[in-house]
């Protein structure tokens, strides 16, 4: 059997279905890349995009080289000052492998800017299809695409040899009729079930009207309707440079934090 996380040939399957109508999380992402590229005080000439919504983002960057997110990033070495890779992360069977490449593709002192979906997205559904299978079927499958955390981002941030990585989130409620209509805006976006090991064949009826209900009685608001959680990740990672900002030593300050605060230092009592 694969060790690999994802299936390509479903996920590429599951893309090519895709609305843009649905794509409003893509929008959100935009919307907080760009935010972070206008803080950065330079101009961006040869930037980069991964990304397995080229119609998307080439929207978003219509003057950046657009590449797939294959295992092998078809990104040539030192060649953008901008690299983005776009809501694709969390599918990546290499996620740290994903990241290296992006970082060889920059020039130095080069930005990375990446956005996916991490944390608790998606964790409504996970608990109740869960519950649901178990207690129909007597079995469990894997069906929600496992979700980093942001602090395993951060830390793959620096694996990969970025500069002053910093990892932040955006959480976003959507709320649907029911479990259908979630169902059906996530097939809509791309987003549904590509897992290697996923069931490959239909889901009892069953197991979908079971947890809709296990759905309605926990995440249910007052207007009877359901929410559904995405959190959006957001990374960023410079290529070393031998002009960035470099941390000081641990004990290397030649001045107390309290003389700089302008205050006295109390000690620490039991």
């Amino acid at each position: 059997m694969s060790n690999q996380l994802t299936d390509p040939r479903a996920l590429a399957l599951n893309r090519a279905r895709a609305v843009p109508a649905a794509m409003f999380l893509h929008d959100a992402a935009a919307e907080e890349v760009q935010d972070r590229l206008g803080m950065v005080n330079r101009p961006f000439t040869s930037a980069g995009v991964v990304s397995g919504f080229p119609q998307i983002w080439g929207t978003v960057f219509p003057n950046a080289l657009m590449v797939p997110d294959t295992d092998t990033l078809p990104l040539e070495l030192a060649a953008h000052d901008l690299v983005l890779h776009m809501m694709a992360l969390h599918w990546a069977n290499d996620p740290v492998g994903q990241l290296i490449q992006c970082r060889r593709a920059l020039r130095p002192d080069g930005l990375f800017l990446g956005a996916c979906f991490g944390g608790q997205t998606l964790v409504e559904l996970r608990q109740c299809l869960s519950e649901a299978e178990i207690a129909i079927t007597g079995g469990l499958s894997p069906r929600v695409a496992p979700m980093a955390e942001l602090r395993d981002l951060g830390g793959l941030l620096q694996r990969a040899g970025f500069a002053l990585p910093v990892a932040d989130s955006v959480t976003l409620k959507v709320e649907y009729r029911d479990i259908w209509h979630l169902m059906r805006d996530l097939r809509a976006m791309g987003e549904t079930n590509a897992l290697a090991r996923r069931l490959r064949k239909p889901t009892r009826r069953a197991v979908i009207q079971h947890a809709d209900m296990l759905y309605e009685k926990y995440f249910s608001t007052p207007e009877d309707r359901i929410t559904a959680t995405f959190d959006l990740h957001l990374l960023t990672g410079w290529a070393p440079s031998d002009n960035q900002p470099k941390p000081l030593r641990p004990g290397s300050a030649q001045k107390r934090l309290a003389d700089a605060l302008a205050t006295n230092e109390q000690p620490l009592h039991d």
